[in-house]
Formats: C-alpha cells, structure tokens, sequence
C-alpha cells in the first residue's frame, strides 16, 4: 500500500517534470524573429567595473571594436580600489566614444552596484541601452548590431545569452550546464508572456523602462538584482523579448573553483528569494519535483517492479535529453548533452548545499 502510494507520488512529480520541459521546447524550437528594420539607433554600452582594471585591459578592446555606427562606451569605475580608474583614462585618451563616470565611496550605498549604474544610465548620452560586464567579451564584433536590431516600438528590453569560456574541468562544465540550464528557463519564461529574470552580462533595454519603475528604489537595500530584479519590476509580456543569435553572445571566463562559485550562486540564489509569487511558485516547483523524481525513483527501483518504473524513467531522460541535446546545440554548448544525466545530479547537489547555507547566512557584496 505505502509503495503504490509513493509510485503514485513519483509519477505526478515525473509528469510534472516532462510538462515543464515541453514547456522549454517552446523556446528551443523556436525561430528567431525577424529583427527591426530601424538598424543603427544609437547605443549607449554602460559597463559597470570594481577593482577590474586586468579585465578591462583584456576585454574591453571587444567593445571598442564593435562594427556599429553609433554607439558610446559609459564606464563606470565603482569605488575601486586597483587601477581600474587609470585604466579607463588611458582607454578614454584613446578613444573619443567612451565617457566615465567615477563614483566615489558613500557609506549609505557602499558596495552597492545599483547606485554606480544608476549614475551611469543618467550619464549615458543615448536612451538605448546596453548593459555588459566588464570581464565579458561579445564573441562578435556584430554584438551591438545583434542585440540592437530587436529593440521597436513595442519591444524595449532585450534579454541575451551570456556564456561561459570552455575550460577543460569538471567545475567548467558543470558551471556551464548551469548557465545553459538557466538561460533556457529565463527564455521560455519570457517566450510564454511571463519573463522574470535576466543577466547583465547581456542585456538591453531603453532607459524609459528604468525611469518608468523608479530604477532600482524597489530593491536597492539588496547587494545583487540589477538585473533579474529590474526585470521583475520592468518587463511583461508586451514590451521584452529575446535575442539567441550566436553573433549576439558574451563570454566570460567561468569560475575556476567550487568555492568560487558556490560564492557567486550563492548571492544570485538569494535573489531569487524577491521574484514575484507566481515564479517563486513555479521556478521552485521544477526544483522541487526534480529532486523528488530522484529520489523515489531510486528508492522504487529497489522495492517495486522494474518493469513499471524503467519505462517511467526513461520516458524522463528521453525527453530531458533530446531537450538538453537541442538546446545545446542552439545555445553552442554541444559538449553539455554528453554529459547531461551526471551534470543534473551535480547541480541538485549544489544548490541544495547553498539553499542550506542562505537559510544560514546572507551574501552581502556584489564585489
């Protein structure tokens, strides 16, 4: 009796499970939309650095390359304490398209990365924006042109892919399942009328949306959510869209460490916390139901018939896998769906051990 109910159990969280990756093919087979014809609007490229004066030598001749006509480069050198000023001077003298903005230490929004970028969106000379970071490199020089070509009339924010650097290590690639994994749910959520986050490292909008929800004022005692609490607050189904040419792709050298980057998800997690109910609901339910499909469908292997429970489980993985394998394959990570089935249970590791530790602790700095 106990064992038919946990099999019941286990099939509605497995069904749960497929629904939420038909949900995802939405956007793997997706086309990308014709783009706006009205190409060349002026852009403003804000990148907001603390203490990235190595970055910024390696990366920032990226951006200053870019094959557009009209675009500025706003820099915006956060209480640094490196040479990332000097840096951006020097770059300055050489280039007549970037302006600074240097933003001094204030105790009242000290380590605080929204304050900087507020000052640089009300610097920035052009109402098109796009934002970066400054250890990300477009992986084109039609970067700006790609992101830019789906801003209209009714589209003003743009959410694009920010990718991770290919390293050869476990912590690499299972860093870069994470990305991909994230990337397709924040896609498909914003391709089904309900977007809910993005990330700075690729991401446009025009500066009428900052002003229309007051910028940051809604969330600027949080250290992180410049991006995916922005779009909390500024994007609906009307007025975002998406942009997943390869041309329109940043890159960015991943964490070498698991410490690294259990620091780094750790302040992105907690974030999450401040999502609307509807995506809290929901984003936690795909994590929920995933971890439980693992578990009783262990623990029925063991105690219940193989024959009801292998085809349950790979119906699971067919699915799972076809929709990793395409999406990786749209998304330029391929290696990934080799790995696919060893990856998820690396990440369902990891994140239970920084939701245990968030219950614990807050991150405080973006930096």
């Amino acid at each position: 009796m106990i064992l038919s109910v946990v099999l019941y159990v286990f099939v509605v969280f497995t069904v749960i499970q497929i629904i939420y990756y038909f949900t995802f093919f939405t956007f793997v087979f997706s086309p990308q939309k014709n783009k706006n014809k009205k190409a060349h609007i002026p852009v403003s490229v804000i990148i907001c650095a603390k203490n990235e004066a190595k970055n910024l030598k390696k990366f920032l001749p990226s951006v200053i390359n870019q094959k557009y006509d009209d675009f500025e480069i706003v820099l915006i050198n956060d209480s640094s304490s490196d040479k990332t000023l000097k840096v951006m001077k020097k770059f300055k003298k050489q280039h007549q398209n970037i302006s600074i903005v240097n933003v001094d230490s204030i105790e009242a929004f000290w380590g605080n990365k929204k304050y900087a970028l507020t000052l640089g969106i009300k610097t920035a000379k052009h109402d098109h924006l796009l934002f970066t970071d400054a250890d990300c490199k477009p992986i084109s020089k039609y970067w700006i042109s790609e992101m830019s070509q789906n801003f209209s009339d009714d589209k003003t924010i743009v959410l694009g892919y920010g990718k991770y650097k290919k390293e050869k290590s476990l912590v690499n690639l299972l860093v870069r399942y994470e990305t991909l994994l994230t990337a397709i749910q924040y896609f498909s959520y914003a391709k089904i009328g309900s977007p809910y986050m993005a990330v700075g490292r690729n991401l446009a909008y025009h500066r009428n949306e900052f002003f229309k929800v007051k910028g940051f004022i809604n969330h600027i005692h949080l250290k992180s959510g410049d991006d995916d609490l922005f779009i909390r607050d500024a994007a609906e189904k009307e007025n975002t869209t998406i942009c997943t040419s390869e041309k329109s792709f940043t890159k960015s050298i991943a964490p070498k460490s698991l410490k690294e980057w259990f620091r780094q998800k750790r302040r992105h997690i907690s974030t999450a916390n401040h999502y609307k109910q509807k995506h809290k609901f929901f984003l936690g339910l795909f994590f929920t139901s995933k971890i439980f499909f693992y578990l009783l469908g262990t623990t029925l292997l063991f105690f219940f018939s193989w024959k009801i429970m292998l085809p349950i489980i790979l119906s699971y993985f067919i699915i799972t896998t076809i929709l990793i394998g395409f999406a990786s394959k749209k998304l330029k990570e391929p290696q990934i769906a080799y790995f696919f089935p060893f990856l998820e249970i690396g990440l369902i590791l990891f994140q239970l051990s920084i939701f245990i530790s968030n219950l614990w602790s807050k991150p405080n700095h973006w930096k």
